[in-house]
């Protein structure tokens, strides 16, 4: 299931890049969706949660992943910016991707403890620190596989 979370997402990241223009946000968006279902299995096997754990973690879990969106949304456009701008790269449009990377990362990490301060009140904090195990792991794989599929610049 990894597997297919981490090709999905490495298709939207190329579909991003070359996908016309009319039909590319339709595709996206289906495969985003896909990939936060695909997210949502792994979660819930990982987790392990008994039932009343389950009825106070999700509804948290949705709050931080719609927030997580907008910051995918973000990740999404340096994605396309860095492939629009790949074969005429500068050294200003390079420093403003690497900054904006930078920003996109430190919302990451503060959306994370946000959400891990709401986790351990909803549920407790040995199941708010595996899910953010989980959460943790299944980004860096999903990290890889998008650094292995965009080239370093040149």
């Amino acid at each position: 299931m990894l597997k297919k979370i981490v090709l999905i997402l490495s298709f939207v990241s190329v579909a991003g890049a070359t996908a016309p223009s009319f039909a590319q946000a339709d595709l996206v968006e289906i495969m985003r969706s896909d990939l936060r279902t695909q997210k949502k299995a792994l979660l819930t096997q990982a987790m392990q949660m008994t039932e009343a754990q389950s009825e106070a973690f999700w509804p948290v879990y949705n709050q931080y992943e719609s927030e997580l969106i907008v910051l995918n949304d973000t990740r999404l456009a340096l994605i396309k910016d860095y492939a629009s701008n790949y074969d005429t790269m500068t050294d200003p449009v390079a420093k403003d991707l690497v900054k904006r990377s930078f920003k996109w990362q430190e919302g990451n990490t503060k959306l994370l403890k946000k959400y891990y301060g709401k986790m351990e009140k909803a549920v407790t904090p040995i199941v708010a620190a595996r899910w953010v195990q989980a959460e943790h792991a299944i980004n860096s794989m999903i990290d890889v596989q998008v650094a292995s599929e965009i080239p370093l610049i040149q």
